[in-house]
C-alpha cells in the first residue's frame, strides 16, 4: 500500500519509515514561522522565558519571524511591538523579515518552502505553501510545544484528493474553485485532513493559483492543501531554495479518505455573502448582481499577487471606479508590488482611481482603511465575518480579483465575464 505526499512528508519529519492516517507521534518541523502580533509571539517569548527558562534558543536557523501586520499607522503602539520582536530575534540569532510583504508569500520567495519540508506557523493560511510541494500546518496553540521542544505531538491526517481537469473560463479562477468546493461538499468536508489536488487541471493552473488556492483550506476543515511537486513548482524554488531538498510525490496506490473530480471549466463567478465562507453562504454571481458596495479591496496571503493584480488592470484600463468606490489594491509582496510597477499595471490602477498600497496585512484586518458602519464590500480578503475589516456594522461579500475589479468599475456586484465581454 502506497503513501500519499502528506503521509511521506511527516514520516520524514517524525524519523519513520511510514505513518498512517490517526498515528500520533512528535514530528520536527524544517522551520517555525511566525508573525509578531499582540497576544501571540510576545505571549510565546515570555513563556518560553518564564515557565522553559530557554534565554536562547538552540537550533535558530528553524525559527522565522515576519513583521507584516500593524506596519501602517507607525505609531508607539505598533513600535513597541516590533521593537519587541526585533530584539526577541537579534538576542536568539533567528531571522525577522520586515517590510517584504504578508510572511505567506515572501516565506516562498525567501526560499523556505521547499518540496517535501514541513513548516509549522499558527496561522493556518501557511498552508498555501502547498503549492510547491511543501506541507505549511497551522498548529495555533501548539506552535509554543514546537518553539520549546523543537517538535511537536499531532495526528497524521488522512488526505482527500480532488482531481482537477480542464481549465478556468475567463473571469473564473481559484478563488471561484475554493467557494465552489466549499459550497458543493461543505465546510467540515475535508475536517483534520488535507486538501490533495492532482489531475490535468492542477498541472495547468500556474504557482500564483496555486497557491491562492491552498492558501484558503481551513474554511473546509482541512489543516492544510498540497500539489505534488512538478516542473512549475520545481523551477520556482530551484531559484530561491535555502538548502537542498528531496522532493516527494503521493504514489499511485496511496488510500483517500475521498476523491473527487472537478471540470474546472464548467466553474462559473461565486460569491460569498457577509457571515462567514460556509457552504450555505455561497452563491453564483448572478443572485447579487445590483448590490451596491461602497468598497472594494484586492490583497491577503490569499491574493493580490501579479496574476490578480493584473486581471484587476486588464478590467480597468480605460475607465474610472465608480463614484463613491473606494478600491484598495495591496500587492502581496513589495517584490511583487515592484513587478507590477514594471509592468506598468499600477500606473493603469491609479489612473482608473484605485488606491495602491505596499504590501500588508492590515487592510484585510481592518487596521488601515477600516469599514464604517453600513458599509457594504466587495474583497478578495480570506475572512468575511462581522468585525473584519472594521465595523461590525459593515457587510463583506468574498469573491475573485475579477469580481472584485468588475464590481469596483459598476458600484455594484457584477458579473466580471460580461465586463471582459
Amino acid at each position: 500500500m502506497g503513501s500519499t505526499i502528506t503521509e511521506k512528508i511527516l514520516a520524514r519529519a517524525g524519523g519513520l519509515d511510514r505513518v498512517t492516517p490517526g498515528q500520533n507521534a512528535p514530528f520536527r518541523p524544517d522551520y517555525m514561522i511566525a508573525y509578531d502580533y499582540p497576544g501571540y509571539t510576545d505571549v510565546m517569548f515570555r513563556q518560553m522565558a518564564e515557565d522553559f527558562g530557554i534565554d536562547t534558543v538552540k537550533e535558530p536557523e528553524r525559527y522565522v519571524l515576519f513583521i507584516d501586520h500593524m506596519t501602517t499607522r507607525n505609531d508607539e503602539r505598533e513600535q513597541r511591538m516590533h521593537d519587541v520582536t526585533r530584539e526577541w530575534g537579534r538576542r536568539n540569532g533567528v531571522a525577522v523579515h520586515e517590510g517584504l510583504g504578508i510572511g505567506h508569500q515572501v516565506s516562498a520567495e525567501l526560499g523556505y518552502a521547499m518540496p517535501g519540508r514541513f513548516l509549522v506557523h499558527f496561522d493556518g493560511h501557511v498552508s498555501g505553501l502547498g503549492a510547491f510541494g511543501a506541507l505549511g500546518w497551522g498548529v495555533r496553540k501548539d506552535l509554543l510545544e514546537a518553539w520549546v521542544t523543537g517538535a511537536v505531538y499531532l495526528d497524521v491526517p488522512a488526505s482527500t484528493r480532488f482531481h482537477l481537469e480542464g481549465r478556468f473560463a475567463e473571469g473564473v479562477d481559484n478563488r471561484d474553485l475554493i467557494h465552489h468546493l466549499i459550497a458543493r461538499y461543505g465546510a467540515d468536508a475535508c475536517a483534520h485532513q488535507v486538501m490533495e489536488y492532482t489531475g490535468p487541471g492542477a498541472e495547468a493552473m500556474t504557482i500564483d493559483r496555486r497557491q491562492g488556492l491552498c492558501a484558503m483550506a481551513m474554511f473546509t476543515g482541512a489543516v492544510s492543501a498540497i500539489f505534488n511537486p512538478d516542473e512549475k513548482s520545481l523551477a520556482y524554488v530551484e531559484k530561491v531554495a535555502r538548502s537542498e531538498y528531496e522532493p516527494v510525490c503521493s504514489d499511485p496506490d496511496a488510500t483517500y479518505a475521498a476523491s473527487h473530480t472537478v471540470d474546472l471549466g464548467a466553474l462559473s463567478p461565486q460569491v460569498v455573502l457577509p457571515g462567514s465562507a460556509k457552504s450555505a453562504n455561497t452563491r453564483p454571481v448572478e443572485d447579487l448582481v445590483g448590490t451596491e458596495i461602497q468598497h472594494a479591496y484586492i490583497g491577503s496571503c490569499a491574493s493580490g499577487r501579479i496574476e490578480e493584480i493584473r486581471a484587476a488592470a486588464e478590467l480597468l484600463k480605460g475607465k474610472k471606479v465608480a463614484p463613491g468606490v473606494r478600491f484598495n489594491v495591496v500587492p502581496t509582496s513589495q517584490r511583487i508590488y515592484a513587478q507590477a510597477k514594471e509592468e506598468g499595471l499600477l500606473d493603469v490602477l491609479a489612473e482608473a482611481g484605485a488606491r495602491v498600497a505596499g504590501a500588508s496585512c492590515d487592510f484585510c484586518v481592518g487596521y488601515a482603511s477600516p469599514l464604517a458602519p453600513g458599509d457594504k464590500c466587495v474583497s478578495t480578503g480570506v475572512l468575511n465575518i462581522s468585525g473584519r475589516m472594521g465595523s461590525t456594522a459593515a457587510e463583506i461579500y468574498l469573491g475573485s480579483a475579477y469580481t472584485v475589479a468588475a464590481s469596483a468599475l459598476a458600484g455594484h456586484i457584477v458579473d466580471p465575464r460580461e465586463v471582459l465581454a
